[in-house]
C-alpha cells in the first residue's frame, strides 16, 4: 500500500471510489474534484492523498484545507496518514467517529493538543422529506454581493465565538476578511429592511448533494422564522438544480438547531466527531 498526493489525471478514479459511498464522503469528493483547479483568490487549492494498493483507490483523506477521512479507511492507513498530518501545525478535523477516534488516538499519543474535541450528527433531507415553508413577509434568499462583505465577516467571527473556537479577525483581520470574501460565491443572505439577518454556506453544490455550513441568524432576529426560510430556500435550490440530497451536522445538545432541522425533514445519517487540534 501506498499513499500519495492526488494528481488530476487521478480524480475520475477517486471520484468513482468515493460515489460507492457519497454521503459521508460528499466534502472529499468536491475536494478531490477540486485538486488542480483555479479557485478565487482567499480559497486554496486542496491537497488531498490517496491510499493505492494493486492499482486501486482503497482510501482517500483531505489534508488541506482541513482534515477529512475517508469513512471506511483502516488502520494500516491511519498508520500511513499520521506522519503527513504530524507536519500540520494546527488543524481541524471533521469525519465520522468511526475513524476520527482511531486517528485521533495516534496523533495525540505524538503530543497533539485538542482545543475543541466534540461530537456531532449529520443531518440530511432529500426532496421527497422536505417540508414546505412560508417565509416571512419580505424575507427572501439570495446570492451574497460584494456589498455583504461586511456583515458576512461579522457572522463568520460570530459563529466562531459561539464555538469556542479561536477568532482570528482578531489576530489578523485582514487575513479573515480575505478568507470571507474568498468564500462569497458559496454565500447566500437574506435581507430585511435593507440588512442581513441570515447567512448559510452551500460550500459543497454536487449531484451526490449540497453541504451547508457556515449557518447564523442575527440574534436580534432569531425566532422569527427566518432560519427556517433560509434553510428551506438552500434546499429547494440544491433540488431545482439536481442534488440527491441536503446534509450538514449539527452539534450534539444544540436542540434549538435540531428542532429546526428536524422540522424542515432532516433526519440523521452519521455520527461525526470534530477535532480543532495544535
Amino acid at each position: 500500500m501506498k499513499l500519495r498526493l492526488l494528481a488530476p489525471r487521478e480524480r475520475s478514479s477517486v471520484l468513482e471510489c468515493l460515489a460507492r459511498d457519497p454521503r459521508p464522503n460528499l466534502q472529499l469528493m468536491d475536494m478531490a474534484a477540486g485538486v488542480g483547479e483555479m479557485h478565487p483568490l482567499g480559497e486554496g487549492s486542496p491537497q488531498v492523498l490517496v491510499a493505492w494498493e494493486g492499482g486501486k483507490v482503497v482510501g482517500v483523506a483531505g489534508l488541506r484545507p482541513s482534515l477529512v477521512l475517508d469513512s471506511r479507511f483502516d488502520s494500516r492507513i491511519i498508520d500511513l496518514l499520521v506522519p503527513h498530518a504530524a507536519s500540520i501545525e494546527s488543524g481541524l478535523i471533521k469525519s465520522p467517529e468511526s475513524v476520527v477516534t482511531p486517528f485521533w488516538e495516534r496523533l495525540a499519543s505524538q503530543g497533539r493538543e485538542a482545543l475543541i474535541d466534540r461530537s456531532e450528527t449529520g443531518y440530511l433531507v432529500t426532496a421527497g422529506d422536505l417540508a414546505d415553508v412560508k417565509p416571512p413577509a419580505r424575507a427572501r434568499l439570495r446570492p451574497a454581493q460584494r456589498s455583504d462583505l461586511d456583515a458576512l465577516v461579522y457572522a463568520a467571527s460570530s459563529s466562531l465565538r459561539a464555538e469556542g473556537r479561536p477568532d482570528p479577525s482578531e489576530s489578523d483581520p485582514a487575513g479573515f476578511r480575505r478568507w470571507v470574501r474568498g468564500r462569497l460565491r458559496r454565500a447566500r443572505v437574506i435581507e430585511c429592511k435593507g440588512s442581513v439577518v441570515f447567512v448559510g454556506y452551500a460550500d459543497v453544490r454536487r449531484s451526490e448533494g449540497w453541504l451547508i455550513q457556515g449557518v447564523f441568524t442575527w440574534p436580534e432576529v432569531r425566532r422569527r422564522g427566518l432560519a427556517a426560510a433560509g434553510m428551506y430556500g438552500l434546499a429547494l435550490e440544491a433540488f431545482d438544480q439536481g442534488a440527491e440530497h441536503v446534509q450538514l451536522a449539527v452539534v450534539d445538545g444544540n436542540e434549538a438547531a435540531l428542532g429546526l432541522y428536524r422540522g424542515l425533514g432532516f433526519r440523521p445519517f452519521a455520527e461525526l466527531r470534530t477535532i480543532l487540534f495544535t
